[in-house]
């Protein structure tokens, strides 16, 4: 009596974790997010498996069926994109399943944000720059809590990620720069990342939406946004302490410079 619920990884079917892969091998029932998840990965399942396409389903109706085929002890599977825990709306399948007496297991996946990352060859957090990186959305039909609005989130001037945004970039270049951030701070959006029509485009706060709306980018798209996504970083004298040759740490003693 337990779902299993895997991270499938940005859109790279190679960037499925091994567990994961495992469990989708094993099923006997595949339930997928279409409009999202690589057909690559979907392939790679058994012969005499089940696979049903959820794009077009409701909550209620995705439940009752992995809940019929489980209590036939089938193995069921649901694969989300990227990794179920950001966006995944996997806590109101939960609270179903749990009604029902079915326990549930989370495979973890690679998170479109840090495939966009690679993409763009950023770390997102750079000594002496900035330690901390939000993720989050700009607020579109779908409300942001009172104390999550982007403009005061934006104040902590550190790295930003924002999922669903797309469509909202008017909106949050607006808030952004209401937060003080400067219009040439450096951005990065990248289109289906991983995916092989991946896109990356580099630009600045204040050319965000004109460079998306040429570049024709109104979905499937990650926007990192802040001074660790310079394409000139790599010129500046930004260094850790990890490999500081003159601080000591548990692994190693450091020699005077």
């Amino acid at each position: 009596m337990k779902l299993y619920i895997i991270g499938a990884g940005p859109g790279d079917p190679d960037l499925i974790t091994v567990k994961g892969l495992q469990h989708l091998q094993d099923a006997d029932v595949v339930l997928y997010a279409d409009s999202l998840v690589n057909e690559e990965l979907i392939a790679k399942v058994k012969p005499s498996a089940e696979v049903l396409k959820t794009a077009g389903m409701h909550l209620e109706e995705m439940v009752d069926i992995m809940a019929d085929r489980i209590k036939q002890g089938k193995k069921v599977v649901r694969v989300h994109t990227g990794d179920p825990a950001v966006y995944g709306a996997i806590m109101e399948q939960i609270v179903l399943l749990k009604k029902k007496n079915i326990e549930v297991e989370i495979v973890p996946g690679v998170s479109s944000v840090f495939a966009a990352a690679a993409a763009a060859q950023a770390e997102l957090t750079i000594p002496d720059l900035t330690q901390t990186v939000i993720l989050t959305r700009a607020e579109g039909r779908t409300p942001v809590p009172e104390f999550e609005k982007l403009a005061d989130l934006a104040k902590h001037h550190c790295t930003i990620a924002l999922f669903l945004s797309a469509t909202l970039t008017k909106k949050l270049v607006k808030e952004l720069t209401g937060a003080g951030w400067s219009k040439d701070t450096p951005v990065a959006v990248v289109y289906k990342a991983s995916w092989p029509d991946q896109k990356i485009v580099r630009t600045t706060l204040e050319r965000l939406d004109e460079d998306m709306r040429i570049n024709g980018i109104r979905k499937q798209a990650m926007i990192l946004a802040g001074w660790a996504l310079d394409e000139n970083i790599h010129d500046r004298d930004y260094r850790s302490k990890l490999y500081d040759k003159t601080f000591t740490h548990g692994f190693r003693r450091g020699v005077e410079a």
